[in-house]
C-alpha cells in the first residue's frame, strides 16, 4: 500500500526499486501498489488486454550513505541523463523492470546532498496534480510523482564542544626570591623545584665580627689583615706634602 501524501517522513529515501510479486518486497521497503484513488498501481499492465505480468515500484528510507536526489521516467530509447542509474530488472526475480519505459535515479553520497526525495505516489490521470510533488514522468495512463525535501545532516560523534573544567582546582604558586634562578627565562613560567621554601642563611662563623675578634691567618706566609689594622700599618699624613705646598 502506497502511504498517505500528507504524512510526513524524517528521513529521505536510499534506494528505488521494482517488484513483480507483491509479497516479495524487500524488508524495510514500501510498495506503491495503489494509486492516490485506491487503483492498481501496476507499472507493466495495458489498457486492452490483462496480462499476468505484474509490475510495482517500491522504495525505502533505511538510512545509509547515498540518497536518492532526482527521479527521471523516460522512454526506453531516450539516451540516459547524465548523473543517472536506470533500475533494469525487478530485485524479486531478475527479469525486466519495465517494458515501454525506464525508471532512472540519480544518487549522491547524503552529506553530499541538500535536498533529497522523500516520497513517491502515483496517480491515476497525469491531470491529476499532487500539491509539492514533482511529476517524474507517466506510463500506462499514470503519472509518477516525488516529494524533495531538506536533508537532514546527522552530526558526526566526533564533534564535541571542548569547554574548560570549571570544576578543576587552580592553584598558584608563591614565587621567592630566594631562588630567581629556578624560573624559566623567556617562556614566563616558574616551576617549583624541591630546594624552594628552604630558607637559606649564611652560617654564623661566617657572619661579620669586630676586628679585635679576629685571628690572624697565616696562608703560605701570607699574613691575613683587617681593615683596622693594613690603615694602622700604612697610615700616611702626607705631612711633607701639605709644608711644600704652603
Amino acid at each position: 500500500m502506497s502511504e498517505p501524501t500528507n504524512q510526513q517522513f524524517e528521513e529521505p529515501i536510499s534506494a528505488v526499486g521494482v517488484i513483480s510479486y507483491l509479497n516479495k518486497a524487500h524488508d524495510a521497503y514500501y510498495v506503491v501498489a495503489q494509486t492516490t484513488d485506491g487503483s492498481d498501481a501496476d507499472l507493466w499492465k495495458d489498457g486492452l488486454f490483462k496480462s499476468k505480468v505484474t509490475r510495482y515500484l517500491c522504495f525505502t528510507r533505511k538510512t545509509g550513505p547515498e540518497v536518492v536526489v532526482d527521479m527521471k521516467l523516460i522512454d526506453i530509447k531516450d539516451a540516459l541523463p547524465e548523473g543517472f542509474t536506470p533500475v533494469e530488472e525487478t530485485m524479486d526475480t531478475k527479469e525486466t523492470a519495465m517494458r515501454k519505459r525506464r525508471l532512472c535515479v540519480k544518487m549522491s553520497p547524503r552529506t553530499a546532498a541538500e535536498t533529497a526525495v522523500f516520497d513517491i505516489q502515483i496517480t491515476t490521470k497525469s491531470k491529476y496534480h499532487l500539491v509539492n510533488y514533482t511529476c517524474m514522468g507517466e506510463i500506462n495512463n499514470m503519472g509518477l510523482w516525488y516529494r524533495l525535501g531538506d536533508v537532514p545532516q546527522q552530526k558526526s560523534t566526533q564533534q564535541t564542544d571542548r569547554k574548560p573544567n570549571s570544576e578543576a582546582p587552580y592553584t598558584t604558586r608563591r614565587r621567592t626570591t630566594s631562588r630567581p634562578d629556578s624560573e624559566q627565562q623567556g617562556s614566563g613560567i616558574y616551576t617549583l623545584t624541591a630546594l624552594d621554601d628552604v630558607p637559606f642563611m649564611v652560617s654564623e662563623k661566617f657572619c661579620g665580627r669586630r676586628s679585635k675578634e679576629m685571628q690572624q691567618v697565616n696562608l703560605m706566609g701570607i699574613t691575613i689583615k683587617s681593615l683596622a689594622e693594613i690603615e694602622e700599618e700604612f697610615q700616611y699624613n702626607f705631612s711633607t706634602e701639605r709644608s711644600i705646598a704652603v
